[in-house]
């Protein structure tokens, strides 16, 4: 029930959506007795529109999260695993074009195969199954073996887990799939973005791990010169992570409202 909810009701709540709907319930309710209503919710949802497209809005909604974990730090020494979060791989598109799509998250990818030739002797898990909400598509995994062959790394050295659906079932099926020692040490590969609510899970199932940022969005000017798109776009995938990140706490599936380092 969480993973069908995650997929349709928090879709809906994505302020472009949202916004959307709203503007469009207001034009109807014009058509009715309800003109008065439905004239200001059309208005209301223009105006807030208009107000979500401001070029600070998605970095400020941003920002908290990414820099909630800093970049890692190497001196500390060579890490014992590594674990990538799938959401690099359009995996649909995968299959259509017969070969790897990389999406926005490509950043992980890359990251994959530095650590892998910085650490020959770390193991490297890449967690990442079919997150459509009709699972009618292939596991990401499905596509890494042709993205280690492009890099030059043994398709061997990395360990596929390919049942998670999100960011819970990536931690859990991890550690069931490598069972890490203790006292072992392990870097999470994931967009700075999302990983706070990405710790959190794993330290959810006692799993320590460290974090290892990529894929930062935000600049540090809030003035920076986007299109309307990119900005709406920008609030919505903030605000999904918002959304998600409390509702994983709602649910148990972190201990932390907001994990920090």
């Amino acid at each position: 029930m969480f993973f069908v909810l995650s997929k349709t009701v928090a879709l809906l709540l994505l302020p472009s959506n949202f916004l959307l709907g709203l503007g469009l319930a207001g034009v109807g309710l014009m058509m009715t007795r309800c003109k008065r209503s439905g004239a200001f919710m059309a208005a209301a949802s223009l105006v807030l529109l208009a107000a979500a497209s401001l070029p600070p809005v998605g970095d400020l909604l941003s920002r908290p999260l990414e820099n909630r974990f800093p970049a890692w730090d190497a001196s500390r020494g060579a890490p014992d695993g590594i674990v990538v979060l799938g959401g690099a791989i359009a995996s649909g598109l995968s299959l259509e074009h017969g070969e790897p799509v990389i999406g926005d998250s490509g950043a992980r990818i890359v990251a994959m195969a530095r650590l892998a030739n910085a650490y020959p002797s770390a193991r490297i898990v890449y967690s990442g199954g079919d997150a459509s909400l009709f699972g009618n598509e292939p596991p990401e995994t499905n596509y890494v073996g042709p993205l280690l062959d492009y890099f030059g790394i043994p398709r061997a050295r990395v360990v596929l887990e390919s049942r998670s659906r999100n960011t819970a079932e990536n931690a859990a099926y991890t550690k069931d799939l490598i069972k890490p020692k203790a006292g072992e040490r392990w870097l999470l590969v994931t967009s700075a973005q999302h990983m706070p609510r990405a710790i959190g899970s794993f330290r959810k199932i006692a799993f320590p791990i460290e974090a290892y940022p990529v894929s930062w969005r935000t600049e540090r000017t809030l003035m920076s010169n986007r299109t309307i798109a990119n900005r709406l776009a920008r609030v919505d995938a903030a605000t999904s992570e918002w959304i998600a990140l409390f509702a994983y706490w709602l649910t148990g599936k972190t201990a932390e409202r907001f994990p920090s380092q």
